[in-house]
């Protein structure tokens, strides 16, 4: 159970990364793509198709694909703080699907089929340790060390990032998760190496830099940022009220934060250098959340990316 919690962070590490909009252009590296890590392998978002591939212990490549849709491309999923709750709710679905595809690819897991049952309670108790570790902790942490409502609000949110860089760094020590992370950093090289227009082999993508500005780590902090704003009025509001009111309340308010920190992302990734100026600071965590990958990584992500794109066929 504790590593399934884990490969739920990480599905949330790459959550907006995955994120690709349906643009008509002649050239096709112009459409942005995204990717996830999984167990072994990776999973590449085209525009009209996901591709998995997973290095199988035997050392060949497995490849599979889906149909790529979604609701934002219908009203009212597709207007702006909507469409970004929407995404988080298909990626995290997808990216589940994903990870036990790959958990009986890679290690030959023989159990059966997830349930809806079984992913039912996984989310369950994913949301209730994120809700106990990165709410109701540094709401608790704060309140005991200030009773001013903006000085609350400020440490709650610097505490909260402070767990979360911590929670990351300590997981990330963990072989299982170090893995994930270089087959991360492969991920990103991929997508790198693919809209600079480099010709695509492993040997190319090797050279491209790991730290992609899609990249949903960079959003979850943005969400802490977003999250003082936002929780600021609310603990104005109830403050005197208990300790698990003020603690649902935030629940409650998280799908506001998200779509706010969505269109935050999306912005700045469609603003060209200046964009990439603001979320620079925030793009460094990348640096916890993936490893230089080995060439045989980088293989494996450019299968995915060919599958995305073309259902597996070579890519020029």
């Amino acid at each position: 159970m504790i590593k399934r919690l884990n490969m739920l962070l990480i599905t949330a590490l790459n959550l907006f990364g995955l994120h690709a909009e349906d643009k008509d252009d002649e050239d096709s590296r112009k459409i942005p793509v995204g990717g996830q890590a999984v167990i072994e392998g990776v999973l590449m978002k085209g525009k009209d198709l996901w591709g998995l591939a997973v290095r199988r212990p035997s050392g060949d490549i497995f490849h599979e694909t889906w149909p790529n849709s979604s609701r934002t491309k219908r009203l009212p999923y597709k207007f702006p703080f909507i469409r970004g709750v929407v995404i988080m709710c298909e990626m995290l679905a997808t990216g589940f699907k994903a990870l036990s595809r790959s958990a009986e690819v890679a290690l030959e897991e023989t159990q059966e089929e997830l349930t809806f049952k079984d992913i039912l309670l996984s989310v369950l108790i994913a949301v209730l340790a994120v809700g106990g570790l990165f709410i109701a902790l540094p709401l608790w942490i704060a309140g005991r060390l200030s009773d001013i409502p903006l000085y609350v609000n400020i440490i709650e949110g610097i505490t909260r990032a402070v767990i979360f860089i911590g929670y990351v760094a300590i997981i990330g020590l963990w072989p299982d998760i170090k893995q994930v992370f270089r087959y991360h950093g492969a991920e990103h090289k991929t997508i790198n190496a693919f809209e600079h227009g480099l010709n695509m082999t492993p040997e190319n993508i090797m050279t491209c830099s790991r730290i992609h500005p899609r990249c949903g780590t960079s959003f979850l902090l943005i969400a802490v940022i977003v999250s003082i704003i936002i929780f600021s009025p609310v603990k104005t509001l109830i403050a005197g009220e208990s300790f698990i009111l003020q603690v649902l309340a935030r629940i409650i308010l998280i799908p506001v934060v998200i779509g706010i920190s969505y269109e935050i992302i999306r912005l700045a990734s469609n603003s060209g250098k200046f964009g990439l100026c603001i979320i620079a600071p925030f793009l460094t965590l990348q640096y916890l959340t993936t490893r230089e990958p080995d060439i045989n990584q980088c293989e494996v992500a450019l299968e995915s990316l060919n599958a995305a794109l073309n259902g597996g066929l070579n890519q020029a």
